[in-house]
């Protein structure tokens, strides 16, 4: 079986000023729940939390946005709602002010869930406006899209050391400014977005038409499962790194916590970098082939990483967030190809089962540090990017020039 969605179908130009605001609103919304992880060692000593007590609040974040994004997904393609985006954004306000405020660890998980509703209403949308701007450059937008994300989520451990360290907790409330920033941002994308909703109709049609044929019920089945199989190893290695490397790295190498987050940011940044790299190279050489590259190349260097001294680390940290990242964007797309309109719980089945299987790592992870140790975290984690070889099994697909 082959997949491909012909670029015919998809005539219209690309629309980069809503591509470049919509990434802007990405990086905006991921900020946000970026700013829960950056309090995890701050909170951590505060309010004297175990490894597992965090592992529940990433739980209470990823969840809350995996579970609700393909619910969002469903109900917007069959009724588009422009005006969810900016809703998004006054959900996670409200969870800013929460956090900023909140004097006891049930508080903070209400917060949180806040944060993670808003997630949830904004990615399904925020992925039909990159579909509907995209033209036939598809990789690339999303791409543009998804490195806004990234880029948010990166901002954690710079958060941490510039913002929570020296001011605490009561730091989350610097960013209702920019939850206030991504409201008027997002009501603008919002006008454009509901005057293309004709025009998605027409797309989703062409789109549905165009793969049908090429499509049996049960290889989109096993496509979609193993897709997902393969999500699960790269969130729960993800999980394992992002949650808990920093607490690897005061632990083991004797780092502050101002320290840690230098690695953290390396990780993170490297990974908002292959994201913007990631499309385009799916793109050129095919999705299959770029997923395969990611997962199975992160793992030399993921199994290397914890026996490393700290002279190497930083740039091995960066190799693993840079490759891990470039197929991000393209199983978002691959699974939109297997579900034509449907984009938005696709996206929402991809991007919110990542959030929410990271979810259930964090809480694993965090009772393997508790019961075990954090070295013997790390060098389980380590090897999962390996069950990337089973991209093997995905049917392939054409690749597009342009």
């Amino acid at each position: 079986m082959q997949i491909s969605v012909q670029n015919q179908t998809t005539l219209q130009s690309t629309v980069y000023r809503i591509l470049i605001a919509i990434s802007i609103g990405h990086m905006l919304n991921d900020s946000m729940q970026a700013v829960i992880p950056a309090m995890f060692p701050i909170l951590e000593r505060s309010m004297h939390l175990s490894y597992t007590e965090i592992g529940w609040m990433a739980f209470t974040l990823n969840m809350t946005s995996s579970v609700m994004q393909p619910v969002v997904g469903f109900f917007t393609d069959k009724k588009p709602s422009p005006y969810f985006l900016p809703l998004a954004m006054g959900a996670s306000l409200i969870g800013m002010i929460g956090l900023a405020f909140s004097s006891n660890y049930l508080f903070i998980l209400i917060s949180i869930l806040f944060v993670g509703i808003g997630s949830a209403i904004f990615h399904p949308e925020g992925s039909r406006v990159t579909f509907l701007a995209a033209g036939s450059r598809r990789g690339f937008a999303q791409s543009i899209y998804q490195v806004g994300g990234n880029t948010g989520n990166a901002l954690a451990p710079v958060f941490t050391a510039l913002i929570f360290v020296p001011f605490g907790q009561f730091g989350a409330i610097w960013f209702t400014a920019l939850a206030a920033l991504g409201l008027v941002l997002l009501f603008s994308v919002s006008q454009w977005y509901s005057l293309q909703l004709s025009t998605y109709e027409t797309l989703k049609k062409q789109l549905t038409k165009a793969t049908a044929h090429t499509k049996k019920r049960r290889n989109v089945i096993f496509a979609l499962s193993l897709l997902i199989f393969l999500v699960f190893a790269r969130s729960w290695y993800h999980a394992g790194i992002s949650n808990y490397y920093q607490f690897y790295l005061i632990e083991h190498y004797h780092l502050s916590i101002k320290e840690a987050q230098f690695y953290l940011f390396i990780f993170m940044i490297a990974g908002a970098i292959g994201t913007f790299f990631g499309g385009p190279l799916a793109d050129r050489f095919g999705k299959r082939n770029l997923i395969l590259a990611s997962t199975l190349g992160t793992a030399p260097f993921s199994i290397i990483l914890p026996h490393l001294s700290l002279t190497w680390a930083w740039l091995v940290v960066f190799l693993v967030g840079f490759i891990l990242s470039l197929s991000f964007s393209t199983l978002v797309i691959y699974a939109q190809e297997l579900l034509p309109g449907n984009i938005g719980m696709a996206s929402g089945l991809i991007v919110g089962l990542a959030f929410g299987l990271g979810a259930i790592g964090s809480v694993f992870w965090g009772n393997v540090a508790d019961h075990y140790s954090l070295t013997f975290l790390m060098f389980i984690c380590s090897f999962l990017p390996l069950l990337g070889a089973l991209t093997w099994l995905l049917p392939s697909d054409k690749i597009s020039h342009h």
